[in-house]
Order: C-alpha cells, then structure tokens, then sequence
C-alpha cells in the first residue's frame, strides 16, 4: 500500500514539475530578449488626450514610515497629473499616517483622496470603499510601501491600447534585499516569480495571476465582473480566477515596475505565507467550476492553484519514502524512488539557480546561496501544511497585515525610469 502511495504522490508531484519547466523556460529566454525589446519603451508617444485616467488606491493601516516615499513617487511620475487620482483608505491607523496623508494634499492639487475609517475587515475591504468614490478608466493598487518608477503609469496605459486587455501586473522588486540572509532569498524568489514564471505564463497565452500590488484594472470589466471578494484571503487569486473564469485577459508588464520591501523577519514570513496559501488553497477549492470551462488557459489556472496542495505531496513523498524503501530490498521500485527522490533535488537546485540568473546584478559568491533553498522549501512546506490544517478545523480567518519599517538596502535608485537604467546598462 505505502508503495501504491509513493507512486502516485510522486507522479503528481513530478506531473506538475514537468507541466511547469517549459513555462519557465521560455521566461527566462523571453527575459534575455527585454533589453532589446523594452529599451525606448518608457518614451512618451501618446498624445495627452489618448491617455486613459487612473485611479491608484493605497490601502493604508500605521504606513507613516512608508507611505511619504509612495506618495512622492506618485508625484513624480511621467503622466499628466491631472489624469491621476490618488485614493488612500485610511483604516484606522494609530501613528501619524493620516498626518503624512495631509501634508501631500496641497501638492496633489486636490487630486488625493483620503477616506477614512476604521472598519475594513481587510484590504479587499479597503479596496472596494476607494471603488465607489474613483473615477479613472483603469484601477491601479499599490501597497503602501512600493515604489512605483516614474513612467510605471505611462507605460501601463501603453499596454491598455491594446482593447483586449482587462487587466494588467507590474512587475516587483526588492527594495530591502540586503537586510538579512531572508530578505536576500526573498529578492532572488520575486525576481524569478516575475521574470521567469509570469513572464513565462504571459509569453505562451496562459494564466497570468495578479500579485495585490502594481496591478492594474479596467474600470468597466470591475463593473462587470464584480468588486473585490471580502470573504477571500487572496483577493488577487481569486480575481483572477474569476476574471479568468469570465473570459478576460491578463497580461503580465515587465516594463511596469515598482519596489517594494520584503519580510525581513521568519515570523513576519509566517504570517504572510500563511495567509497567502490559505487563501490559495480556499480560491482552487471555490474555483473548480473552471475545468467546467476547458480550455488552454482555464485548465492551466486550475493546476496554478493547486501549488500549495502540490507543495504538501512533496513532503508526503519524503516521508512515505523511507517506509518503502526499508522492505525493497533491491527492487526495481527502489530505483524509481531514488530517481523520484533525485529528481525532487534537482528541481529544487534548478529553482535555486533561475532565481540567481535572474536577479541583478549577477554575483558568483550567489552560487553559496543555493544550499538555503532546501531551508526556504521546507519553511514552505510547513507553511502551506498550517495553512491546510487551519482550512480543515475552520479556523477563523484573520487579514494581518504585513508590517513595513521603511528601510531601503539596494543601490538601486528607485526613482529612475526603466528606460534611463536600460540606456545606462547598455552604454
């Protein structure tokens, strides 16, 4: 029996390895290319009166550390201010952010909205509030601690002539990578989630996902589709499920990029992870009516979310595996484990090396890093089997959020366009 049960665990766990790889090697392929591809893309070449307006929304709960930075970035961006509204929902805070809100006011004339109040039950919450009172063709949401480049607008609304288009993700980086060994893994996982998995995903027509942050919507498809789901964890999984779901297109915008801080503590990381896996978890098991749809993308959405379950049939390979293995005395079953076993490692290593090949700039001594993704896989695992465990014993949800301290590591300057750093690279 335990043999029967290693086999299958294994075939899934392998199935979905292998559906995933070429995903990633084409972004990592497609990657390569975004110098040639991407160099003059941040010059304006729409005339003002073709520019969509844009509605960005902040949730924003205790932010005064970060928001100020959010808030200037805005202001310098390479768009028309008068066709961008900035909605902050305030929930509540105990520090000074509502002060931080009021003293940017005046520089926005009179294009900052502050709504206040304390009764979100969560982002998804604070988001729907800033809906009913926006105005702007397309809904941007940032986090309070990003920092969106100046031409992240200018670039989104050039995506957006393209009518087909529903909704659009940037692309984030890491704006505290080198506080600790954690914030470091955390910078080299977004840049491969971004570049190699969603740049994949967008490069062969399947399901891009919104990642909460730097994503971009269309007012009308929100109006058809419906405002943010406040009973999910993952408000961004399951609008995208659903717009999915209904047809809609996302795309994934490499050249629409915002900065953004990491974890910087494991128990900040459990917190999050946590509630993005349930929240995953708790959108795949709502969102099966999607195979009732089959289709190329709908089929591929469904197997996206269904990662956390797959990260758990990892585990349950392991410990299965020393169960079989102790009474098959050399049997040709004893090879397929090793292989099962070897071919686990080498997924693992092969992630580990993508996240360094794409995350700049490129260091040798990085190579030394590689031995902490065993560390970080098995954190994920014991974060994605809590999180079952706590759907299972319904225990009650709770949006927490992250918490920001406003301390910026990367030599990068995050106020530079992505067209001025790729004219720098390239001389």
């Amino acid at each position: 029996m335990f043999t029967v049960l290693l086999i299958v665990l294994s075939a899934v766990v392998y199935s979905w390895a292998l559906y995933n790889l070429p995903v990633l090697i084409v972004g990592i392929r497609s990657f390569r290319r975004e110098g040639a591809e991407k160099k003059s893309f941040g010059q304006k070449a729409m005339f003002e009166k073709n520019l969509p307006t844009f509605s960005v929304v902040i949730p924003a709960k205790n932010e005064e550390s970060v928001l100020p930075r959010l808030l200037g970035a805005l202001l310098k961006q390479n768009y028309p201010r008068k066709k961008v509204e900035v909605i902050v929902v305030e929930d509540g805070s105990t520090d000074a952010t509502l002060e931080a809100c009021e003293k940017y006011v005046k520089d926005f004339g009179g294009r900052l909205k502050v709504v206040r109040g304390g009764d979100s039950t969560g982002k998804p919450s604070a988001l729907n509030r800033a809906l009913r009172i926006s105005s702007g063709d397309i809904i941007a949401v940032f986090d309070a601690d990003n920092v969106p480049e100046q031409d992240a607008l200018l670039n989104a609304a050039k995506h957006f002539q393209d009518e087909t288009i529903a909704a659009l993700q940037g692309k984030t980086l890491t704006l505290n990578s080198d506080v600790n060994m954690l914030t470091k893994f955390v910078s080299y996982e977004e840049a491969a989630w971004c570049e190699a998995y969603l740049r994949g995903r967008d490069a062969l027509d399947l399901f891009v996902h919104l990642k909460g942050t730097c994503q971009f919507i269309r007012r009308g498809v929100l109006e058809r589709v419906g405002c943010w789901r406040e009973e999910y964890l993952s408000d961004d999984f399951e609008m995208s499920a659903r717009l999915t779901l209904k047809g809609y297109r996302i795309r994934y915008a490499p050249d629409v990029r915002s900065w953004q801080e990491s974890p910087h503590s494991w128990g900040q990381m459990f917190r999050q992870r946590v509630r993005w896996f349930r929240g995953t978890m708790e959108v795949a098991l709502n969102y099966g009516r999607l195979i009732r749809k089959p289709s190329f993308k709908t089929l591929d959405a469904e197997v996206t979310l269904l990662a956390p379950f797959v990260l758990i049939l990892s585990l349950l390979s392991y410990l299965v595996g020393p169960i079989v293995l102790w009474g098959l005395d050399g049997s040709i079953l004893l090879v397929i484990s090793a292989i099962g076993w070897g071919l686990l490692t080498v997924s693992i290593v092969a992630g580990a090396i993508a996240m360094l090949y794409i995350a700049e700039p490129k260091k040798t001594r990085d190579l030394l890093w590689i031995p902490f993704i065993y560390v970080y896989w098995s954190f994920h695992v014991f974060l994605a089997t809590w999180a079952l465990i706590r759907i299972i014993f319904k225990a009650p949800k709770e949006w927490r959020k992250t918490s920001r301290t406003g301390v910026v590591t990367t030599n990068y300057s995050c106020m530079r366009t992505h067209s001025q750093a790729l004219d720098e690279s390239s001389g």
